[in-house]
């Protein structure tokens, strides 16, 4: 069974064994962005992700806006179920972007990265990473993935989402919508794709778009129907 949740941003008690106590040995919960167990690799930090190695089921994330990408990117590249990651520790991993992987009989399709809402007063170095934003050589390799796939997967997970999805929700606030090339991407891959379910976790809210757009944050769902546990 796959299961989705929304940024962690390191908070340790959104992977406590007791939140995950739906997860059965070979489970895999994917987390949408933003994981925050990889940013100053402490004593404290490096324990957590040991832990969280060390579960019976796997532990998947994508990358978001905040982010190590230099300690991230320093793991080795390997394969896992079909699709390029870090392995960090374990049942531990990173989803990299652009790939597709086979869990349970299910097709999952995954693209981390956005651009953070304030990259006009960031600069190199400050908190802030221009890795941060994918490159045009990762969204070539996603859509290369889908292709392989006949442009159908059961599952897609990013970080940011499609242009019109973000536009609806920050409908009240459209001044400041900043619109990027990933939500452009995100966006004709959804005209493009047939998918089952999108999960999203930028915008840290729990809300049902529609039948196949989910924004997740605090809730645990099961990834092929949507139905919180």
């Amino acid at each position: 069974m796959i299961y989705v949740t929304g940024d962690t941003h390191g908070e340790a008690q959104r992977l406590s064994p007791s939140r995950l106590r739906a997860l059965k040995a070979g489970d895999t919960l994917i987390v949408c962005g933003d994981f925050g167990f990889l940013w100053d690799d402490s004593k404290k930090e490096q324990k957590l992700r040991e832990q969280f190695g060390k579960r019976k089921y796997n532990i998947c994330f994508l990358d978001g806006t905040h982010e190590n990408f230099s300690l991230l990117n320093n793991y080795e590249v390997s394969e896992w179920n079909g699709g390029k990651v870090h392995r960090i520790y374990g049942n531990l991993y990173h989803l990299m972007r652009g790939q597709v992987y086979h869990i349970d009989g299910q097709t999952v399709f995954a693209m981390g990265g956005g651009e953070s809402p304030d990259i006009d007063i960031r600069s190199e170095g400050d908190a802030w990473s221009r890795a941060e934003i994918p490159t045009r050589e990762e969204l070539l390799e996603g859509a290369h993935a889908l292709e392989k796939e006949d442009y159908h997967v059961d599952i897609v997970v990013t970080h940011e989402p499609p242009l019109r999805i973000k536009g609806f929700l920050q409908l009240k606030d459209y001044d400041s919508l900043r619109v990027t090339a990933l939500n452009a991407y995100f966006e004709e891959l959804s005209d493009s794709c047939t998918f089952g379910k999108w999960y999203f976790g930028s915008m840290h809210m729990d809300k049902y778009i529609s039948s196949t757009h989910i924004a997740v944050f605090q809730n645990i769902l099961r990834a092929d129907t949507g139905e919180k546990v």
